[in-house]
């Protein structure tokens, strides 16, 4: 076994101690096995990586770490190619939440969310992904799909 030293803020840390009190685990080492094979299992598989995904990136986080804004502002503008929308919301006087949009190659906008996820001062973040065809679609003024249908 090897042996992995963590920094963890108090309110994860507590929110871990009640899982782990939750799933009956004898440590937090445990747990945190538990959580790491868990976020493993939902790796991508392989093969499907080149087919096409709309997804929705969720997260929050502390807009007042160091330059945080200004790097995830940076990449989305990076990747402006998978990015369909965006929702920036202030829930708390140091935290925003931000939904994102994608589209793209599955392994692609997994790619960006896990960059995204794992920027310092991201508190939280999930995707969520839907399988997409990839359609030659005529484009409107903007460059964006056109679609024949009404939404009466």
């Amino acid at each position: 076994m090897q042996r992995v030293t963590m920094t963890i803020d108090d309110d994860l840390m507590a929110a871990l101690d009640r899982y782990m009190e939750a799933g009956g685990h004898q440590n937090r080492s445990e747990a945190v096995r538990d959580l790491v094979r868990a976020g493993l299992s939902k790796q991508p598989k392989s093969d499907d990586g080149d087919r096409h995904c709309i997804g929705a990136l969720v997260y929050l986080y502390d807009h007042e770490t160091r330059q945080l804004s200004k790097r995830l502002t940076h990449d989305h503008h990076s990747h402006a190619d998978l990015s369909i929308a965006a929702l920036h919301v202030h829930v708390d006087a140091e935290t925003c939440l931000e939904v994102s949009l994608l589209r793209g190659r599955k392994s692609e906008v997994e790619h960006f969310a896990r960059h995204v996820i794992g920027e310092r001062g991201v508190r939280y973040g999930q995707l969520v992904v839907a399988p997409a065809e990839a359609h030659s679609v005529d484009q409107g003024p903007e460059g964006r799909p056109r679609h024949s249908h009404s939404h009466d």
